[in-house]
């Protein structure tokens, strides 16, 4: 399963939930039809409509807000094998090696956003921007980056 992102609320009276996510691929996701995995349930895109920074949903055979509230604050997931993804995915990356100037540095941790861009969280508690100026190569066994002057902390 992927994390998509989080239900933090409803929307109106007729089932209408608000979704914040930072996926990458949202586009192939929030489609009518689309299965979402919230808690042990799955349920099907109804309508999709982008707000604010919210993405806003229906679900098939749901009509009310009192259907949906079950799913407040909840994280929404959806299968990896549903979806035919043209890149890597952050998940993907979690538990590479990272390598520069061919010594190890890390293991990715975590991928997250911040308010300008993507960052990869190595375990030693490196954070290397995800953009071509760090990222030399990346592929399935690991992460080749540049190592510019002043990203490590080298004594």
């Amino acid at each position: 399963m992927i994390y998509l992102g989080k239900l933090v609320n409803t929307h109106g009276l007729k089932g209408e939930v608000r979704i914040v996510s930072d996926f990458k691929y949202k586009s192939l996701v929030f489609k009518k039809g689309s299965h979402l995995f919230i808690g042990d349930d799955e349920l099907i895109i109804n309508s999709y409509r982008p707000h604010k920074e919210y993405d806003m949903v229906t679900f098939e055979g749901i009509g009310n807000i009192d259907d949906v509230l079950k799913y407040k604050g909840k994280k929404v997931f959806i299968k990896k094998e549903d979806y035919d993804f043209d890149g890597i995915l952050n998940e993907d990356l979690i538990g590479l090696p990272v390598y520069g100037d061919g010594k190890l540095i890390g293991n990715v941790t975590n991928v997250f956003k911040n308010i300008n861009q993507e960052l990869i969280e190595i375990d030693n508690n490196i954070l290397i921007p995800y953009v071509p100026a760090f990222i030399k190569s990346i592929s399935k066994d690991k992460i080749e980056i540049n190592v510019i002057e002043g990203l490590l902390n080298e004594d």
